[in-house]
Protein backbone atom coordinates (compact mmCIF):
# COMPACT_ATOMS: atom_id res chain seq x y z
CA UNK A 1 0.00 0.00 0.00
CA UNK A 2 1.19 3.51 -0.79
CA UNK A 3 1.21 6.15 1.93
CA UNK A 4 0.76 9.88 1.59
CA UNK A 5 3.11 12.32 3.34
CA UNK A 6 0.82 12.90 6.31
CA UNK A 7 0.35 9.12 6.69
CA UNK A 8 4.05 8.40 7.31
CA UNK A 9 3.64 7.95 11.12
CA UNK A 10 1.14 5.16 10.38
CA UNK A 11 3.49 3.57 7.84
CA UNK A 12 6.38 3.57 10.33
CA UNK A 13 4.26 1.84 12.96
CA UNK A 14 2.97 -0.74 10.48
CA UNK A 15 6.57 -1.46 9.45
CA UNK A 16 7.44 -1.94 13.13
CA UNK A 17 4.50 -4.30 13.59
CA UNK A 18 5.49 -6.41 10.59
CA UNK A 19 9.08 -6.65 11.84
CA UNK A 20 7.79 -7.64 15.28
CA UNK A 21 5.66 -10.43 13.81
CA UNK A 22 8.55 -11.57 11.60
CA UNK A 23 10.93 -11.64 14.59
CA UNK A 24 8.53 -13.83 16.57
CA UNK A 25 8.10 -16.21 13.64
CA UNK A 26 11.78 -16.55 12.85
CA UNK A 27 13.18 -16.70 16.39
CA UNK A 28 10.39 -18.47 18.24
CA UNK A 29 10.41 -15.76 20.89
CA UNK A 30 7.05 -14.75 22.37
CA UNK A 31 6.53 -11.19 21.10
CA UNK A 32 2.73 -11.16 21.27
CA UNK A 33 2.64 -8.47 23.95
CA UNK A 34 5.01 -6.18 22.04
CA UNK A 35 3.08 -6.67 18.79
CA UNK A 36 -0.19 -5.98 20.60
CA UNK A 37 1.16 -2.68 21.94
CA UNK A 38 2.30 -1.61 18.47
CA UNK A 39 -1.07 -2.56 17.00
CA UNK A 40 -2.84 -0.44 19.64
CA UNK A 41 -0.49 2.43 18.83
CA UNK A 42 -1.32 2.07 15.12
CA UNK A 43 -5.05 2.45 15.82
CA UNK A 44 -4.47 5.44 18.11
CA UNK A 45 -2.27 7.14 15.52
CA UNK A 46 -4.75 6.48 12.71
CA UNK A 47 -7.57 8.01 14.75
CA UNK A 48 -5.45 11.04 15.60
CA UNK A 49 -4.56 11.61 11.93
CA UNK A 50 -7.72 10.65 10.06
CA UNK A 51 -10.23 12.21 12.44
CA UNK A 52 -8.56 15.60 12.08
CA UNK A 53 -7.88 15.85 8.36
CA UNK A 54 -7.54 19.24 6.69
CA UNK A 55 -9.45 19.94 3.44
CA UNK A 56 -6.23 19.55 1.45
CA UNK A 57 -5.50 16.19 3.07
CA UNK A 58 -8.99 15.01 2.09
CA UNK A 59 -8.25 16.11 -1.48
CA UNK A 60 -5.08 14.02 -1.35
CA UNK A 61 -6.99 11.01 0.00
CA UNK A 62 -9.58 11.35 -2.77
CA UNK A 63 -6.72 10.85 -5.25
CA UNK A 64 -5.02 7.99 -3.39
CA UNK A 65 -3.75 5.49 -5.99
CA UNK A 66 -5.08 2.53 -3.97
CA UNK A 67 -8.56 4.02 -3.66
CA UNK A 68 -11.36 1.99 -5.34
CA UNK A 69 -12.44 3.33 -8.73
CA UNK A 70 -15.77 3.05 -10.55
CA UNK A 71 -15.15 -0.48 -11.87
CA UNK A 72 -14.21 -1.59 -8.36
CA UNK A 73 -17.48 -0.17 -7.04
CA UNK A 74 -19.44 -1.86 -9.81
CA UNK A 75 -17.82 -5.21 -9.05
CA UNK A 76 -18.42 -4.67 -5.33
CA UNK A 77 -22.04 -3.53 -5.64
CA UNK A 78 -23.46 -5.61 -8.49
CA UNK A 79 -24.71 -9.15 -8.03
CA UNK A 80 -22.13 -11.63 -9.32
CA UNK A 81 -22.04 -11.77 -13.11
CA UNK A 82 -24.91 -9.30 -13.51
CA UNK A 83 -23.05 -6.31 -14.94
CA UNK A 84 -23.23 -5.98 -18.71
CA UNK A 85 -21.13 -3.09 -20.02
CA UNK A 86 -22.58 -1.12 -22.93
CA UNK A 87 -20.35 0.75 -25.36
CA UNK A 88 -20.45 3.67 -27.77
CA UNK A 89 -22.42 6.89 -28.23
CA UNK A 90 -23.84 5.81 -31.64
CA UNK A 91 -22.34 8.97 -33.08
CA UNK A 92 -18.54 9.06 -32.93
CA UNK A 93 -17.08 6.25 -30.82
CA UNK A 94 -16.61 4.69 -27.42
CA UNK A 95 -14.95 6.61 -24.59
CA UNK A 96 -13.01 4.40 -22.12
CA UNK A 97 -13.02 7.22 -19.55
CA UNK A 98 -16.80 6.85 -19.18
CA UNK A 99 -18.18 3.39 -18.51
CA UNK A 100 -21.72 2.17 -18.02
CA UNK A 101 -24.07 -0.72 -18.27
CA UNK A 102 -26.97 -2.62 -16.77
CA UNK A 103 -26.51 -4.47 -13.48
CA UNK A 104 -28.44 -5.96 -10.60
CA UNK A 105 -27.88 -4.81 -7.02
CA UNK A 106 -29.48 -7.23 -4.55
CA UNK A 107 -32.03 -8.10 -7.22
CA UNK A 108 -32.73 -4.49 -8.24
CA UNK A 109 -31.97 -3.71 -11.89
CA UNK A 110 -30.10 -0.42 -12.31
CA UNK A 111 -28.13 1.47 -14.94
CA UNK A 112 -24.62 2.08 -13.58
CA UNK A 113 -22.62 4.93 -15.14
CA UNK A 114 -19.31 6.39 -13.99
CA UNK A 115 -15.96 7.93 -14.83
CA UNK A 116 -13.06 5.48 -14.67
CA UNK A 117 -9.43 6.25 -13.92
CA UNK A 118 -6.62 3.75 -14.45
CA UNK A 119 -4.28 1.80 -12.21
CA UNK A 120 -1.25 1.33 -14.44
CA UNK A 121 0.43 4.02 -16.52
CA UNK A 122 -0.86 2.45 -19.73
CA UNK A 123 -4.43 2.24 -18.41
CA UNK A 124 -4.32 5.81 -17.13
CA UNK A 125 -3.36 7.01 -20.57
CA UNK A 126 -6.05 4.85 -22.16
CA UNK A 127 -8.74 6.24 -19.87
CA UNK A 128 -7.23 9.74 -19.82
CA UNK A 129 -7.16 9.77 -16.00
CA UNK A 130 -10.97 9.70 -15.89
CA UNK A 131 -11.42 12.77 -18.09
CA UNK A 132 -14.20 12.16 -20.60
CA UNK A 133 -14.46 13.31 -24.18
CA UNK A 134 -17.84 14.46 -25.61
CA UNK A 135 -18.58 10.92 -26.78
CA UNK A 136 -18.30 9.80 -23.16
CA UNK A 137 -21.05 12.17 -22.06
CA UNK A 138 -23.14 11.25 -25.10
CA UNK A 139 -22.72 7.57 -24.25
CA UNK A 140 -23.82 8.31 -20.68
CA UNK A 141 -26.88 10.13 -21.98
CA UNK A 142 -27.71 7.28 -24.35
CA UNK A 143 -27.64 4.85 -21.42
CA UNK A 144 -29.79 7.16 -19.29
CA UNK A 145 -32.38 7.35 -22.06
CA UNK A 146 -32.27 3.56 -22.33
CA UNK A 147 -32.87 3.32 -18.59
CA UNK A 148 -35.81 5.71 -18.93
CA UNK A 149 -37.30 3.58 -21.72
CA UNK A 150 -37.30 0.48 -19.51
CA UNK A 151 -38.05 2.33 -16.24
CA UNK A 152 -34.69 1.48 -14.64
CA UNK A 153 -33.12 3.69 -11.90
CA UNK A 154 -29.85 5.39 -12.83
CA UNK A 155 -26.82 5.36 -10.51
CA UNK A 156 -23.85 7.58 -11.42
CA UNK A 157 -20.41 7.34 -9.83
CA UNK A 158 -18.20 10.42 -10.15
CA UNK A 159 -14.41 10.45 -9.94
CA UNK A 160 -12.90 12.92 -12.38
CA UNK A 161 -10.51 15.89 -12.33
CA UNK A 162 -12.72 17.40 -15.06
CA UNK A 163 -13.77 16.89 -18.65
CA UNK A 164 -10.93 16.26 -21.10
CA UNK A 165 -9.50 19.66 -22.17
CA UNK A 166 -7.94 18.58 -25.47
CA UNK A 167 -8.46 20.36 -28.80
CA UNK A 168 -10.24 17.36 -30.31
CA UNK A 169 -12.73 17.38 -27.43
CA UNK A 170 -13.58 21.02 -28.08
CA UNK A 171 -13.86 20.33 -31.81
CA UNK A 172 -16.43 17.62 -31.13
CA UNK A 173 -18.49 19.83 -28.82
CA UNK A 174 -17.38 19.22 -25.23
CA UNK A 175 -19.38 22.12 -23.79
CA UNK A 176 -22.52 21.21 -25.70
CA UNK A 177 -22.31 17.55 -24.62
CA UNK A 178 -22.08 18.46 -20.93
CA UNK A 179 -24.83 21.08 -21.21
CA UNK A 180 -27.06 18.61 -23.03
CA UNK A 181 -26.58 16.04 -20.29
CA UNK A 182 -27.47 18.54 -17.57
CA UNK A 183 -30.57 19.59 -19.52
CA UNK A 184 -31.71 16.03 -20.21
CA UNK A 185 -31.03 14.79 -16.69
CA UNK A 186 -33.28 17.51 -15.33
CA UNK A 187 -36.24 15.88 -17.09
CA UNK A 188 -35.34 12.17 -16.96
CA UNK A 189 -38.40 10.27 -15.72
CA UNK A 190 -36.60 7.66 -13.60
CA UNK A 191 -34.75 8.00 -10.26
CA UNK A 192 -31.17 9.26 -10.46
CA UNK A 193 -28.76 8.66 -7.58
CA UNK A 194 -25.34 10.26 -7.76
CA UNK A 195 -22.30 9.48 -5.61
CA UNK A 196 -18.96 11.31 -5.59
CA UNK A 197 -16.46 8.49 -4.98
CA UNK A 198 -13.25 10.47 -5.52
CA UNK A 199 -12.72 13.79 -7.27
CA UNK A 200 -15.73 15.78 -8.39
CA UNK A 201 -14.40 18.61 -10.49
CA UNK A 202 -16.10 21.15 -12.71
CA UNK A 203 -18.61 20.42 -15.48
CA UNK A 204 -16.89 17.10 -16.00
CA UNK A 205 -18.55 15.94 -12.79
CA UNK A 206 -21.83 17.81 -13.23
CA UNK A 207 -22.28 16.21 -16.66
CA UNK A 208 -23.45 13.04 -14.89
CA UNK A 209 -24.23 14.65 -11.54
CA UNK A 210 -27.84 15.91 -11.67
CA UNK A 211 -29.53 13.49 -9.30
CA UNK A 212 -32.60 13.19 -7.10
CA UNK A 213 -30.12 12.22 -4.42
CA UNK A 214 -26.49 13.34 -4.41
CA UNK A 215 -24.01 11.85 -1.95
CA UNK A 216 -20.31 12.23 -1.27
CA UNK A 217 -18.01 9.63 0.17
CA UNK A 218 -16.36 10.88 3.35
CA UNK A 219 -12.94 11.62 1.83
CA UNK A 220 -13.91 13.27 -1.45
CA UNK A 221 -14.28 16.77 -2.84
CA UNK A 222 -16.73 18.50 -5.17
CA UNK A 223 -16.13 21.90 -6.71
CA UNK A 224 -16.06 24.00 -9.85
CA UNK A 225 -12.26 23.87 -9.93
CA UNK A 226 -9.37 22.02 -8.30
CA UNK A 227 -7.41 23.67 -5.45
CA UNK A 228 -4.26 23.73 -7.61
CA UNK A 229 -5.94 25.53 -10.49
CA UNK A 230 -7.72 27.90 -8.13
CA UNK A 231 -4.35 28.74 -6.56
CA UNK A 232 -2.79 29.23 -10.01
CA UNK A 233 -5.52 31.69 -11.01
CA UNK A 234 -5.65 33.71 -7.78
CA UNK A 235 -1.99 33.62 -6.72
CA UNK A 236 -0.24 32.71 -10.01
CA UNK A 237 1.26 29.70 -8.24
CA UNK A 238 0.31 26.22 -6.97
CA UNK A 239 1.96 27.02 -3.63
CA UNK A 240 -1.34 28.19 -2.13
CA UNK A 241 -3.31 25.05 -2.97
CA UNK A 242 -3.83 24.21 0.71
CA UNK A 243 -5.22 27.69 1.39
CA UNK A 244 -7.43 27.37 -1.69
CA UNK A 245 -8.75 23.97 -0.55
CA UNK A 246 -9.78 25.44 2.80
CA UNK A 247 -11.30 28.60 1.32
CA UNK A 248 -13.25 26.79 -1.40
CA UNK A 249 -15.32 24.74 1.10
CA UNK A 250 -15.11 21.66 -1.10
CA UNK A 251 -15.23 18.82 1.43
CA UNK A 252 -18.25 16.60 2.04
CA UNK A 253 -18.93 18.31 5.38
CA UNK A 254 -18.85 21.75 3.74
CA UNK A 255 -21.12 20.64 0.92
CA UNK A 256 -23.65 19.12 3.31
CA UNK A 257 -23.64 22.26 5.44
CA UNK A 258 -24.38 24.33 2.32
CA UNK A 259 -27.22 21.89 1.45
CA UNK A 260 -25.64 21.04 -1.90
CA UNK A 261 -25.64 17.30 -1.23
CA UNK A 262 -28.05 14.97 0.55
CA UNK A 263 -25.64 13.04 2.70
CA UNK A 264 -22.16 11.72 3.44
CA UNK A 265 -21.37 8.03 3.10
CA UNK A 266 -18.82 6.97 5.75
CA UNK A 267 -15.53 5.32 4.88
CA UNK A 268 -13.39 2.99 7.02
CA UNK A 269 -10.81 4.74 9.18
CA UNK A 270 -8.01 5.82 6.87
CA UNK A 271 -10.09 5.87 3.69
CA UNK A 272 -12.02 3.61 1.33
CA UNK A 273 -8.85 1.79 0.25
CA UNK A 274 -8.24 0.38 3.74
CA UNK A 275 -11.38 -1.76 3.60
CA UNK A 276 -13.10 -1.76 0.22
CA UNK A 277 -15.65 -4.41 1.25
CA UNK A 278 -16.99 -2.23 4.08
CA UNK A 279 -17.01 0.78 1.77
CA UNK A 280 -19.09 -1.04 -0.84
CA UNK A 281 -21.49 -2.27 1.85
CA UNK A 282 -21.99 1.30 3.12
CA UNK A 283 -22.77 2.47 -0.41
CA UNK A 284 -25.08 -0.46 -1.11
CA UNK A 285 -27.19 0.30 1.98
CA UNK A 286 -27.75 3.87 0.81
CA UNK A 287 -28.53 2.81 -2.76
CA UNK A 288 -31.03 0.12 -1.78
CA UNK A 289 -32.83 2.50 0.58
CA UNK A 290 -33.14 5.24 -2.06
CA UNK A 291 -34.02 2.86 -4.91
CA UNK A 292 -36.86 1.50 -2.81
CA UNK A 293 -38.13 4.97 -1.87
CA UNK A 294 -37.68 6.76 -5.19
CA UNK A 295 -39.06 3.91 -7.32
CA UNK A 296 -42.42 4.36 -5.62
CA UNK A 297 -42.66 8.01 -6.71
CA UNK A 298 -44.44 9.13 -9.85
CA UNK A 299 -42.21 10.26 -12.71
CA UNK A 300 -43.65 13.79 -12.55
CA UNK A 301 -42.65 14.09 -8.89
CA UNK A 302 -39.14 12.75 -9.57
CA UNK A 303 -38.61 15.33 -12.31
CA UNK A 304 -40.13 18.20 -10.33
CA UNK A 305 -38.18 17.42 -7.15
CA UNK A 306 -34.92 17.13 -9.08
CA UNK A 307 -35.44 20.45 -10.82
CA UNK A 308 -36.46 22.23 -7.63
CA UNK A 309 -33.45 20.78 -5.85
CA UNK A 310 -30.96 22.35 -8.27
CA UNK A 311 -32.90 25.58 -8.81
CA UNK A 312 -32.74 26.20 -5.06
CA UNK A 313 -28.95 25.92 -4.96
CA UNK A 314 -27.24 29.25 -4.40
CA UNK A 315 -30.45 30.94 -3.33
CA UNK A 316 -29.86 33.95 -1.12
CA UNK A 317 -31.70 33.91 2.20
CA UNK A 318 -31.81 37.25 3.97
Amino acid sequence: MEYLEFEQPVKELIDQYEKCVQLGTESGIDVDESCKKIKTKIEETKKKIYENLTPWQRVQLSRHPDRPYTLDYINGLADEGSFVELHGDRNFGDDPAMIGGIASISGNTVMLIGTQKGRTTKERQHRRFGMSNPEGYRKALRLMKLAEKFNIPVVTLIDTPGAYPGLEAEERGQGEAIARNIFEMCSLKVPIITIIIGEGASGGALGIGVGNKVYMMENTWYSVISPENCSAILWRSWEYKETAATTMKLTAEDMLKQELIDGIIPEPLGGAHYDSATTFENVKKVLLKDIKTLSKQASEKLVNDRQEKFIAMGEFKG
